[in-house]
């Protein structure tokens, strides 16, 4: 196997990790509710969205453990927050270890989403990085599918399946700390923290099997250099700051986290019993990984802005009809066959491109900062629409208004792809960044 493309596969197993942890939950939604009695806003606030609550939290704080102890370290911390995160969700006694522990694994996610497609945006070579870096939306897709299927599998098993829905994450997470620890530090972090160019040349030479030229050392260099004499935040990086704002803000408002935690619990209110409502859940998961396999096969040959543009009018399609479909009352098959093909716009679009997008962006002394802001952005979001969406389904008098909204923004998605959002494949990051100065 050649060895960017293995080293690119086993780091982004931390998105397998976030894919199950993520979706795990929605087989667990009404029975923990059952369980403890609780109201929508207490199950919602807490239950349901104190995982994200605790993404939020490490998306916004994962640049420092990326920079200061470097991207492979930081890999390795997010596989013991997911092994103690399982174990301990799967054994809570009441909602308030549970919520506890949820939150805890919610900061292996965060801090996934930064780490990650930070350190394999690093090691790849540029024509192959949109397919390297995707490999974590893959294992994110593959992970949701696997989450979907071991619901069902767990549903009928024991007093308490959802114990074992929950739990069962403590076993790819072990295993996934047995394979991080075997990857190399980034050639790019060695130089703009240790300014070692000897043992990144020795990194670099283990990974690609050749070592970089002076002219590619001399342009990494000239580029952390100037990148250190200015903040994220200011005047030269507001293009950039812009970009990773909208694409992370337009992910969520597309509903697509909302669904994936109460997927069971929409199909049932589309007048399916919850047996077929966690089978439909599985087909969610199929179309996502079938979808996901097409954007990374795709993402380098016709490019990220293309992508996005399918996946906008892809979107606007499916969430239309997916509102009309509640509006006009319709049951059966219909609901289901228009939420399979809304997934499969996210999966071909924003789900292949967000984490490559903004990972590609910003320099390199700056990267892990600005994949942190747009994580952040993204997950404040996710959890926001989590937390109230419980009342959302309860307070509307037909979910269809729900998805109509969703509709329209991502007419709005459009537009900015449209207009503002440049293509990046192909282009070295240090070349990338001199461009997106405005």
């Amino acid at each position: 196997m050649n060895k960017v493309f293995k080293i690119s596969l086993i780091s982004a197993l931390a998105g397998f990790l976030f894919g199950f942890d993520t979706v795990v939950i929605s087989g667990a939604d009404k029975q923990l509710q059952i369980l403890w009695g609780t109201t929508n806003l207490f199950h919602g606030t807490f239950v349901m969205s104190m995982a994200l609550w605790g993404t939020v939290l490490g998306a916004i704080f994962a640049s420092y453990p990326c920079d200061y102890f470097g991207r492979k370290n930081t890999l390795i911390g997010i596989g013991v927050l997911f092994f103690i995160s399982a174990l301990g969700s799967g054994l809570a006694m009441d909602p308030y270890s549970f919520s506890f522990f949820r939150f805890i694994g919610g900061i292996g996610v965060g801090v996934s989403t930064i780490a990650a497609p930070t350190y394999v945006s690093e090691i790849a070579p540029a024509n192959k990085r949109g397919q390297l870096v995707a490999l974590y939306q893959f294992n994110i897709v593959f992970g949701i599918l696997i989450a979907f299927v071991s619901n069902f599998i767990f549903k009928d098993f024991g007093t308490q399946p959802w114990r074992w829905m929950v739990g069962i994450e403590a076993l790819p997470a072990a295993l996934y700390l047995m394979g991080i620890v075997s990857v190399p530090k980034s050639p790019r972090w060695v130089l703009f923290r240790k300014n070692d160019i000897e043992q990144a040349q020795a990194i670099f030479n283990e990974i690609n099997g050749k070592e970089l030229t002076d002219s590619e050392i001399k342009e990494i260099k000239s580029e952390q250099e100037s990148s250190k004499q200015k903040p994220l935040f200011s005047k030269t990086y507001k293009f950039r700051i812009l970009l990773a704002f909208l694409i992370a803000f337009f992910n969520q408002l597309s509903g697509i986290n909302a669904f994936l935690y109460y997927a069971p619990r929409i199909f049932e209110a589309a007048g399916l019993e919850e047996s077929s409502a966690l089978l439909s859940s599985i087909g969610i998961g199929v179309t996502n990984m079938i979808f996901t396999l097409l954007g990374l096969y795709l993402i380098d040959k016709i490019g990220r802005r293309l992508l996005m543009i399918f996946g906008s009018i892809g979107y606007i399609i499916s969430l239309t009809l997916v509102s009309i479909a509640f509006l006009q009352g319709w049951q059966g098959i219909s609901i289901p066959i228009f939420l399979f093909l809304f997934i499969a716009s996210h999966a071909i679009g924003q789900g292949a491109v967000i984490w490559v997008f903004i990972s590609e962006i910003f320099p390199d002394n700056l990267r892990a900062q600005g994949q942190s802001f747009g994580s952040s952005v993204h997950w404040i979001l996710a959890a926001l629409i989590t937390l109230f969406m419980p009342v959302a389904l309860s307070a509307f008098p037909n979910p269809g208004y729900v998805f109509m909204l969703f509709s329209g923004m991502m007419v709005l998605q459009l537009v900015f792809v449209l207009y503002l959002m440049p293509e990046t494949k192909g282009v070295s990051l240090e070349r990338l960044s001199k461009t997106l100065i405005k």
